[in-house]
Order: structure tokens, then sequence, then C-alpha cells
């Protein structure tokens, strides 16, 4: 049993990114939709590049979802509108009439024979109006036209009349001016229009829950075919251009094939399948990490990172298409690679991005110009995004990377249309949208630095500030080794920008490359400004250790400090396991007889690991040994140059660098040029 847990504790890395990587793929797996995918791939206007289809199966043709739109709009638009009668407002307003009627009393001005006349003529007028009926004003629904015919319920019977025949106020004004006799009115006509104006209301009202009810009920019973293919019959040649009715019976073919597909016996090979693709796409990173990143790999946490991204990107990707998959450019995928080359570097965001989008080209519509456009915008992510601590260099890689989406769907449209009048200008504004998003990762940026302890260019150029508390500390206990790491700094930015490494790491590197030393400065020739050199009063291995632990201490303080790894990794490797050959030498002439043991004069490494940690070591040494020239002139700094990091290169520092000898050339050269430069030599001319 113990053997098993030792086993399991020795191999925990590897366990640890097998657990990982099943994970992450059940977890894009179940993102995915479980559906099958048609197997022949086609767009309208193209050629169908297949054999001869035929139908293997009866089917229906669908109607496209623009012609179920239209037929809605025309069942709304034709739809008959209904109206009620209320019955008991005829009776209530000629009651009323009558009895207001009845008050009147006969005078000089209205006989009691012209009272009874107008009692007549207001009922025949009360009659009249509501005789068909008469309309409140509609204010929820449109109003109908003259000629259209309209449902009237009255009691339980509906009966169809024209809409011009149900009278509205103007009509009602104009039967009881034409009934009562035409103007000037005498005083018992004004007495009756006032009484009926008073009293006549509508009767007739607009039933909107009705209406709507039957609108509801045709919609519902609308067609969604229209037409019907059977087995054994052509659908289309090989050659023939999908449109129309071809295009609308391929849509239909591929519908009832997807569905056919999907059942309950072979869901599980569905996902099976789903898995496999997923898994050797991970694979794949996984490989490239192991092949050509290997300090990443072994790093479980950046591991963990890589995936979580890729998870995170997938998992905003498929539900945009489940909600709605018109905004399927909205989803600001180019984020991937600015992220990835933030922490890591272009190669291995570009290779993340590109794996990403082929595992989402699988569901999304239209594949092939999905993944072309994404691919495409990742390169020029790629290409374009550097220095994001520079805030202009981030909306100019945007702007770039919007107009590229934007050229490139153009171009696939004209292709598939054959003109640019089809084009649809939505997806414009969608790929702005897709660019203003871009932005966020600045944001997700320093969050991920907070979360997975990673570090960005915008973070190293916070801690190259020489304000900051440490290299502060650095300056006021060990002026001399701040100063020798600020010319370190500056030939190290130099080299590296002439390499196409990153020089703002490098030169972050190399501002905190020494700090250790700040424990003990005045065992640090730089820093012994009095002449008094302390190591002479200690033996030869005693300085060595002291020398030689100012790399710990100087990885101790950076982690209490709270540096990333990235800067404490130039601290570990800046010497690498190189020699203090001063004081190995002095033991053996001290005991020569003895045989010295020169691991006590080493440093414990490890040596450097990328091109970034290669640089740094290269210009510590050769800025502190130009010290020691008395009178440095062109030959003997080139000399001095060539000397120290051809050793360097006979103690196979450079081995696990990544770094070729070319390279190691044109360092040298930037380095030499530099400290030329800084010794201010000229030519000398003769007297």
């Amino acid at each position: 049993m113990s053997e098993f847990v030792n086993k399991i504790y020795r191999n925990n890395t590897i366990i640890y990114k097998v657990i990982l990587f099943l994970i992450t793929t059940v977890a894009i797996v179940y993102l995915f939709p479980k559906g099958s995918q048609f197997k022949y791939d086609f767009s309208n206007g193209q050629p169908w590049k297949y054999d001869n289809l035929i139908a293997t199966f009866d089917f229906s043709i669908q109607k496209t979802e623009e012609e179920i739109k239209i037929e809605k709009k025309e069942i709304e638009v034709n739809a008959k509108l209904y109206f009620d009668y209320d019955t008991a407002i005829p009776i209530v307003v000629k009651s009323n009439f009558l009895n207001q009627i009845n008050l009147l009393r006969p005078n000089d001005s209205l006989s009691e024979k012209k009272i009874n006349d107008f009692k007549k003529i207001g009922e025949d007028i009360i009659d009249q109006v509501y005789r068909v009926g008469f309309l409140e004003v509609i204010s929820e629904r449109r109003v109908s036209r003259n000629d259209e015919i309209v449902a009237l319920k009255k009691d339980n019977e509906v009966q169809d009349i024209l809409f011009r025949n149900i009278l509205k106020t103007q009509d009602v004004l104009a039967i009881i001016r034409n009934n009562l006799g035409s103007e000037p009115f005498s005083y018992g006509q004004k007495v009756v229009l006032d009484i009926l104006t008073g009293i006549i209301k509508p009767n007739v009202s607009y039933n909107d829950k009705f209406t709507n009810k039957v609108i509801d009920n045709e919609i519902n019973n609308i067609s969604y075919t229209k037409g019907k293919v059977a087995s054994g019959e052509l659908i289309i040649l090989k050659g023939d251009i999908v449109e129309g009715k071809k295009l609308a019976i391929l849509n239909s073919l591929k519908s009832e094939s997807e569905s056919k597909t999907w059942t309950d016996s072979n869901y599980n090979w569905i996902v099976f399948g789903y898995t496999i693709l997923v898994s050797l796409a991970l694979l794949m990173l996984l490989l490239f990490l192991k092949k050509y990143r290997i300090e990443i790999y072994k790093n479980n946490n950046k591991v963990t990172f890589i995936f979580f991204n890729v998870f995170i990107m997938i998992f905003i990707q498929t539900l945009v298409i489940k909600y709605n998959s018109d905004y399927l450019y909205v989803v600001p995928l180019s984020v991937l690679p600015i992220i990835l080359k933030a922490f890591f570097d272009a190669r291995l965001g570009l290779f993340t991005h590109v794996l990403t989008v082929l595992l989402l080209g699988y569901i999304v519509p239209n594949s092939f110009e999905f993944i072309y456009l994404h691919i495409i915008a990742g390169i020029v992510t790629i290409l374009t995004v550097s220095e994001l601590y520079k805030r202009a260099n981030l909306f100019i890689s945007v702007a770039q990377i919007t107009l590229i989406y934007m050229i490139t769907y153009f171009a696939f449209s004209i292709i598939r249309e054959g003109n640019a009048s089809q084009i649809n200008w939505t997806y414009f504004m969608l790929f702005s949208a897709n660019g203003l998003l871009s932005f966020l990762s600045i944001i997700i940026i320093y969050m991920y630095e907070k979360i997975f302890g990673l570090v960005s260019d915008v973070t190293l150029l916070e801690l190259s500030n020489t304000n900051t508390k440490l290299l502060r500390e650095l300056n006021e206990k060990a002026p001399g080794t701040f100063q020798h790491s600020m010319q370190v700094a500056n030939l190290a930015e130099a080299a590296a920008n002439e390499i196409g490494a990153n020089s703002m790491l490098v030169r972050t590197g190399a501002l905190y490359h020494d700090i250790g030393k700040m424990l003990n400065p005045m065992y640090f020739t730089e820093n012994q400004s009095t002449g008094v050199n302390p190591h002479n009063d200690l033996s030869p291995s005693d300085s060595a250790t002291i020398i030689t632990n100012h790399v710990i201490k100087g990885v101790e303080l950076a982690k209490k400090y709270k540096l990333p790894d990235r800067i404490i990794d130039f601290i570990r490797t800046h010497h690498g396991t190189s020699t203090t050959y001063y004081f190995y030498k002095k033991e053996q002439e001290l005991n020569p007889d003895a045989e010295v043991d020169i691991k006590k004069f080493q440093y414990q490494g490890p040596i450097p690991f990328s091109k970034e940690t290669a640089i740094l070591m290269m210009a510590d040494s050769a800025e502190a040994a130009s010290k020691s020239l008395k009178r440095p002139t062109a030959q003997s700094i080139s000399d001095l140059i060539d000397k120290i990091i051809e050793k360097q290169k006979g103690e196979n520092q450079f081995l696990n660098s990544d770094i070729t000898f070319r390279e190691i050339e044109i360092i040298k050269k930037v380095i030499k040029k530099k400290l030329m430069n800084i010794y201010h030599l000229r030519i000398e001319y003769p007297e």
C-alpha cells in the first residue's frame, strides 16, 4: 500500500494533468449540442460539389423562417376584426330621453304639440343611431378601412357588416342635424339637440381579446411545409447551383436527416464521437506544451490556466449560439490569443486559438466561414498586439482586427450572393461590438494575474519603476549594486530588442536580479566605497558562501515582497551553475596539497531556461567584468566579452535556454557597443 501511495506521490503532476484533461473534455462535450451533423456542406449560390443527390426517404419541404414570418404578418393584417354590440345601451338612452323630454312644459316658445313632435323625432334619431350601432374610439387597434368587412356580435349572433356602416361620432351628429331640420335652430330644436348629445353614447366596442384569439388560432394552423419529396426522387445534380427551391429542399433534407439520426439509441455514439474530437484537440495542446514549452508543461498552474481559458471561450460561444446564432460573431475570440501572448508567447497563443476555433467550427452554422474568419483574426491579433502597457497599441490592434473581420466577411458575402447588394450590414455592427468587447482583455489580464499568480507586460512596467519599495531599499542599502543593476538592465534590454526577445521582462528581471546583495552589501566590491574589503578577514570558502548565497537570499526576499515567479527566475538563474573562480583559486593557493571541492564554490543554479534569462547572465557578467579593466579600450572590452561568454558557452550555461549561436553573437555585439559608449571610447588621434 505504501508503495502505491509513493508511486502516486511521485507522479502527482501527471495524475493532475490527466484529471484536468478528463474534466475539461467532459465539460466541453457537455456544452456541445447532441444532434448529429449533416454530411453535406452547401451554401446559397454555390455549385453542388458532390455526386447527384437522390432522396433515400420521403420528407416534406420546409418553409423558411422568412416565409412563415410573411404568412403570420398577412394573417395579422388581413384578420377580421370583432366588435361587441351592447343591446342595453339603446334602451337606457331612449328611457333617459323620454324622461327629460317629459319634463318640458309648454310655453310661448314651445307648444305642447311641438314637444310631442320633438319626442317622436328624438325616438326616430335614437332608433337610427342604434340600428347598426355607434362605435367608440379605437385606441389599441388599427382603424379598419371603410370597405372592410368586420364581425359584429349582438347577443349570441355574429353578423358580417361593412365597417363604414357602423356609425362614428360625426355620423351621429349628422343624423341628429338632418332630423331636426335646417339651421338656424329654434329654441325647441336647441333643447332637443342638447338632450340628445348629452345622452347618446357608443354601444359598439372593439373586442381585442376575441380578435387576437382568432388570429392566434389561424397562426397556429399555418402549415410549415410546402410540398413533398418522395423517396428515389432526384434532388440536385452535381454542379447545379444551390438556390431557390433546391436550397429549400436541401435545407429540409438536412433538418430531417439530423432529426432521424438523433434518437435515444445513438445518443451514446454521438457523445462518443464528440469526446474523441475534443480529446484529440486537447491532447494536441498538451503535446505542444510538452515538446515546445516544457517549462509551462511542468507547471500545473499554467496548464490549468490555458485549459480554463479554452473552456471559457467555448462556453461563452455555445451560450450565444443557443440563445441566438445571429449574434455568433459578437463573441471576442481574439481575447484568447491576446491573453496567452501577454502571459506566455505568440506561438502558444496562436496554436491554442486555432484549436479552440476548430472545436467551435463543428457546432456553428457556416463552419468554414467561421473558422476562416477567426483564424485570420487570430493571426492578425498575434502579429499586431504587443506592448499592452502602451495604451495606444491595443486600440490600434483592435481596430485592425475589427477591420480584418469586416473585410473577410465582405469577401464571403459577395462570393455567396454574387453581388454586394445582399450584404447583411448587421454583421458589421456585430464586428464593431466584438472589437469593443476585446478591450475587456486588459481587465481580464489583471484578474488573471491575481488569481493565477501570472505576470503581464503591464505588471512588468509597474515593477520596473525604480520608485517601488524594494528598489528604493536596494538603492539606499546597496547603491553600487543598484547602479550595477541599472546598467545591466540597459544592456539586457538593448540585446533583447535586437533578437526579438521580451525586452520588458528582461529589463525588469535585471533590476531585481541582485536584490539579495542588500542583506550583506559590503561583501560586494561595487558597494565598498571606503576601500575596506571584509573578505580579507574570511577564508575563501566562507567568502564564496556569502557571495553565492546572495542568490538564495534574493529569492527569499523576492518571495517576501511577492514578486512574480517570472522575475524570481532571473534571480535564480543569473549565475547558473558557474563558479566563484577567484575564491576557488585562492583556496587552492592556501591548500596546495589538498583537493579542493569545487562544488563549495559553485552557484546552485539552475542554468538559464529562456532567451531572456540567458541574456541577463551575459549582460550581468559582462558589466561586472568590465569594471576590472584599468584602461578600457575597444579591443580590451571586445576580448573580455568574448572570453566571458565563450566560457559560459563552454560550461553549457545556455543548454536549456533555446538560444542560437547567431543570437549569442548578436548579443555580444550589442553588449560591446553599449559598454564602449558607457566608457566613452573614441578613436585615438595621433599627436
